[in-house]
Formats: C-alpha cells, structure tokens, sequence
C-alpha cells in the first residue's frame, strides 16, 4: 500500500524553520514561527511553572486517567480566566468547558460538534487567517468561506467590507474569529466594532467560534478578552477555543480548552454529551500535565499575582519591540510605519511583497513567510538594527 506513495507538500511555515536552520550565516534571523522569545532570543519556562511542577512532583498521587472532559478544577479555571467569576455566563451554568491538546484541538472539536449536529454548516473565516484553521475544519467534514478581513491600502481592518459579507452569511453558519492577535495580520477590532460585529452575528442567527490564542499578548489578560465578552450576549450562542500554548508558555504540553456557551444550562449539559463523543472517537480523555500546571498556578493566589506579572512583562516586551522596529524603519526610510505599532500580539504584517521576503531570506538570511508575516517577538537588541537595516534596503531598491 504505500510503494509508490507521493509526499504530502511541506508545511509552509515548518520547511522555512528547516532553511533557517540550515542557513550558515552567523548572523541569520528567524521571524517565521509564532512562539514567544525573550530578548536573548529564547522560550523560556515560566517560574510559576516550575513552581507549580515542583508542588505536583511532591503531591501528586495518581496517572490515572482524567474525565473525558477533563478535570472540572482545570475546566472552571479556563471559563474564568475568560469572564471572571461573576459574568452571567458563568453564573448561568449556560457555558460548558472541555479540556483539549491545545487550541487545535480545541478548534477540531469543536468542528467535529458542528458536523455532528449541523452538518450542513460552512465554517467562514477571515482573509488571511492561520494557515491550518482550513485544513482542521475541512478535516472534520466541513465546508470553508472566507470573509474579507485585511485592508491593505490602510494596513488596517477591512471592516465595512466585513461586516457587509457577514450580512449575506446564510443563518446557522460558522464565523470564525480571532479573539485578539489576529494570526497573521496582528490587526484587531476596536471594542466599538466588536459590538457592532455582536450585533450583526445576532441579528443573522450566526454562530461565532472564538479563537482565542494570544490572551494576554496583545493589550493585556482582561483587555485581551473583550472580544469574547461583547459576543456573550443574555442568550446568545458561542463557541471558544483557548490555548495555553503562549500565556503560560506551555507549547510542547498542548493545553487548551474548548467551551461551548448555549442559551440555557439545559441546553449547554447536552451540548456537552455531544462533544464528549466527539472527544471519545478521537483522543478518548486529554493528558494531565499542562493542565495540572496551569489549574495549581491559577488555583494559588501567590503564584496567580506572580504569572500575571510575568504574562504582563512579555506583553510589554512585544509591543516595546513593535515600537522599536516601526522607529527603526521610519528613521531609515522616511516613510509611517504606524500600523506596526497600532497590530497587537506577536505577529505583524509588514507590507512586504513576496519579492522583498525572498531577497532578505537570500541575501541577508533574514526569514519570514511570503506574505510579510513576522514574529515580532523573534526581533532583540541583537538583531533588530541588522533587520532594520535590510529591510530598509529591500524597500529602497524598490523605489
């Protein structure tokens, strides 16, 4: 059966992380992959982490297996790391949480759910979006849309031209959105248009799924979820995807969660007998680790105030950077980069064309995705000057 199989097209964003490493330039540079760096270009691990590792090595009594749906002091925390305690929400018992490998499994999931009772839904997203929210929707039997999203003249959200496509979006269909930090354009909604994106969803019988990634990243673990709380309307019907990958630095743990709010406490406990079917044909109960880390430093106070500083010192170290490399430009070329500084979370569309991309990647070993996307986190006080400077050039030789 498998003589004469053809191999399956590399991941676009992996193979270029394979060129890097085998690019032998010194003084090569990474901005591809979206994971967090400090300024010594490293992922660290948390020190609440460790704290909280080293309390379960000492307590920690059982492997046995966890619920399918994971263990209820992770789940309560995930509902309230997003609403707080007293949200109507949460109060209602109308929200329903399951535990996930990570947000991509969070995001099968809850496709699967969808195929499971509304076969006949498309899941719509925006344009760009992550390059594998198609793949994991079509995987899970569904078909896919997209909606516009990006404005490159203004560099901005193509708003109006949203909200317009959303209107003509069938009822019962999917949106997708990003909750903050949109991947790949770091081009958020104001508050403002979040309510009036809420509106329209209610007003056509939409279903919105949340994908929230970055919480934290972008202005903050509050700010970050405002998205999320103008869709919580009294009877509305959402769906959320979180991850633990980025806030807690969980990357290789896969912790995430999938919770699915109905319109009454009935309805979510049904929803819940679905997505554990779901769950059970796929990878039948979730691993403990991560969650276990995350629920001993969310369920700690001491250890809660302590990671919240740490998520707030790499939030600060992000868009420190982002006004950093938009001033490195602007000093360079003369022209606004405001929009750098305007996106939020780690990645930024730069406004690069293809052609750029491919000659700072071969004649300077700098590396990003064609589109322009970088990881501005990738960017620290020993590479930024150098960055600065070739794009610089690229866009000179332009003109």
């Amino acid at each position: 059966m498998f003589e004469g199989l053809e191999a399956a097209p590399p991941d676009p964003i992996l193979d270029l992380k394979e060129s890097y490493r085998a690019d032998t330039n010194a003084g090569k540079v990474n901005l591809t992959v979206g994971v967090y760096q400090d300024d010594e270009g490293f992922t660290p691990v948390f020190r609440t982490v460790k704290l909280a590792e080293a309390q379960l090595l000492e307590d920690e009594a059982t492997k046995a297996y966890l619920k399918i749906e994971g263990a209820d002091e992770y789940t309560a925390a995930m509902q309230e790391m997003m609403y707080g305690l007293d949200h109507e929400v949460v109060a209602s018992g109308r929200a329903v949480t399951a535990h996930t490998p990570g947000g991509t499994a969070a995001l099968r999931v809850g496709g699967e759910f969808v195929k499971r009772i509304h076969a006949q839904s498309t899941v719509w997203m925006s344009d760009p979006t992550w390059p594998n929210h198609p793949s994991v929707f079509a995987a899970a039997g569904l078909k896919v849309a997209t909606y516009p999203y990006y404005d490159e003249a203004s560099r901005g959200l193509a708003f109006e031209a949203m909200i317009e496509a959303f209107k003509r979006v069938p009822a019962g269909d999917v949106v997708l959105l990003h909750g903050c930090c949109h991947n790949p354009t770091g081009v958020d909604p104001t508050l403002e248009q979040w309510e009036q994106i809420a509106d329209v969803i209610a007003e056509r019988e939409l279903l919105p799924f949340v994908d929230l990634a970055y919480q934290g990243l972008g202005d903050g673990l509050r700010e970050d979820t405002l998205g999320v709380l103008a869709l919580s309307r009294p009877g509305q019907e959402l769906m959320i995807a979180n991850s633990l990958s980025k806030n807690f630095g969980l990357y290789r743990e896969r912790v995430g969660a999938l919770t699915i709010v109905a319109r009454s406490k009935e309805a979510a406990r049904v929803c819940l007998s679905h997505v554990k079917k779901c769950i059970r044909a796929n990878y039948s109960n979730p691993p403990g680790h991560g969650a276990a880390i995350a629920s001993t430093v969310l369920g700690d106070p001491n250890l809660r105030a302590e990671w919240e500083q740490e998520v707030k010192a790499m939030c600060a170290r992000i868009n420190e950077v982002r006004d950093g490399f938009a001033g490195g430009l602007e000093a360079r070329t003369g022209r606004d980069f405001s929009y750098i500084r305007r996106q939020r979370g780690v990645f930024s569309y730069t406004g690069l064309t293809k052609e750029q991309v491919r000659r700072l990647r071969s004649e300077y070993s700098i590396y990003m995705l064609d589109s322009g996307r970088v990881n501005i986190a990738g960017l620290n006080r020993a590479n930024i000057d150098s960055v600065c400077d070739a794009v610089a050039a690229v866009l000179g030789d332009g003109e």
